[in-house]
């Protein structure tokens, strides 16, 4: 079977589904134990009555331990294989769940900011073996004609992840001791690690197939089955301008996405009395999972068919569109409207998101340099997480919501500029350099 190109055999197709929707599953699993912290943000504040800045404090603990975490462990990934790294951090995030849920099950209401800091930065360091492990793994099972198509997957793994975070996690907070909002991800985290064990595979070669020759820009490196090492991180994805100008534009995609996705379930609460277990609060969070599956397919398409597989120029529009519905959240007065435009604004946020971290990352890190890439971009995506929620939090304690918005656009519009200067970029023509 020649898999030089992108037509696959029926029996490849098949297990190749076997990889990447187990792996899926996982990272929504693994997102429903990271933003189960935004769904009881509300609680949590009137519960042990924090500010909004001293929650913001716990959760930019968790986003930079995530972003130093994530661009050491994208390196390691490299060296160990995706099923190993992402074994680990299934298993360690739902540890870390299951001693969250247990402590607070038991009453823990002392020094409550920097213990459950410490705790959400440790579980964050375990959730940052995801991304990496799955883009390493895929990324020798795509060929790069079809990484636009999986950049999309990849956007709905997240909004995948966004629903059982937000929608079920909702339902929970509504239904049940507020506390399981930690334990039920534990639970399912394990699960999905067992059945990782079991089904996914490094390699087309490990599960009995050719190997695939993926077009990316390490697809002939003489080299390419060598262990990463210091050399190959310094000279193939530091010194490489394409991956420095994505990283930049992923700071800017992590401060508009956090600034966003950690803010939103109060801006409903305070703003427009949109509440956990209304019917306004369900479409806020279906809209959520919904738009970015909308974002990540219409993304992926128009990169593989209408921009012969460039990433940026889609970026760029989508980053112009982000712009547009940040300045429609942040006018409309209606809860119907503000609920429905949470949605609206993740289009274009998650389709940007997966375009970068998901596709990207591996056209320009190759499959040898995948996780190192996507690390590197998911890093900084998630240095920026935690300068939005500590900044942010403390702005909106003073002047409240009318400048969240206002504070997200220069970011879109940094990203939507650095994407221009990359438009004709492909890893073929970085090969060729």
């Amino acid at each position: 079977m020649d898999f030089s190109g992108a037509t696959h055999s029926l029996a490849y197709r098949r297990r190749r589904f076997l990889v990447w929707f187990p792996l899926g599953l996982t990272y929504a699993t693994l997102y429903m134990g990271r933003y189960n912290l935004n769904v009881a943000s509300k609680t949590m504040m009137d519960m042990f009555q924090l500010s909004k800045e001293q929650f913001g404090i716990i959760g930019t603990a968790g986003f930079w331990t995530y972003a130093l975490s994530v661009t050491l462990n994208g390196p390691l990934s490299d060296r160990i294989g995706g099923k190993k790294a992402i074994l680990i951090g299934a298993a360690g995030a739902a540890v870390l769940n299951l001693l969250i849920g247990l402590l607070f099950l038991n009453g823990w209401q002392t020094k409550l900011v920097v213990g459950m800091s410490l705790l959400y930065a440790v579980n964050c360091y375990f959730q940052s073996f995801g991304a990496v492990s799955i883009v390493k793994i895929n990324s020798a099972w795509f060929h790069v004609r079809e990484r636009g198509v999986f950049g999309g997957i990849f956007g709905i793994m997240i909004s995948s992840g966004y629903f059982l975070a937000m929608t079920v996690g909702g339902w929970i907070m509504a239904n049940m001791s507020w506390y399981m909002v930690f334990l039920i991800p534990s639970v399912c985290m394990a699960t999905m690690a067992a059945v990782d064990y079991f089904l996914v595979k490094n390699t087309p070669v490990e599960a009995g197939f050719q190997e695939l020759h993926t077009g990316d820009a390490s697809a002939d490196d003489a080299d390419k089955n060598k262990p990463v090492d210091l050399s190959f991180v310094v000279n193939r994805i530091l010194r490489n301008k394409v991956i420095m100008t994505l990283a930049v534009s992923e700071f800017c995609t992590g401060f508009v996405r956090q600034g966003l996705m950690f803010w939103f379930v109060a801006f409903l609460a305070e703003r427009h009395a949109v509440h956990h277990g209304s019917a306004l609060f369900s479409i806020a969070t279906i809209g959520v999972t919904v738009g970015g599956i909308i974002g990540g397919l219409i993304c992926g398409y128009l990169s593989d068919r209408v921009f012969q597989s460039r990433r940026p120029p889609v970026a760029f529009l989508f980053y112009l569109a982000q712009i547009a519905s940040l300045v429609l959240l942040g006018r409309v007065s209606s809860p119907l409207a503000a609920s429905i435009m949470i949605g609206v604004c993740c289009v274009w946020i998650f389709g940007v998101h997966g375009m970068l971290s998901g596709a990207a990352s591996m056209d320009f890190g190759g499959s040898k340099g995948a996780s190192t890439a996507a690390g590197l971009l998911d890093g900084v995506q998630y240095l920026a997480s935690g300068i939005s929620a500590m900044m942010l939090g403390r702005m909106l304690d003073s002047y409240g919501w009318g400048i969240w918005v206002w504070l997200l656009i220069p970011f879109s519009l940094a990203g939507a500029v650095l994407m221009y200067t990359l438009w004709n970029e492909t890893p073929l023509k970085q090969q060729a350099h």
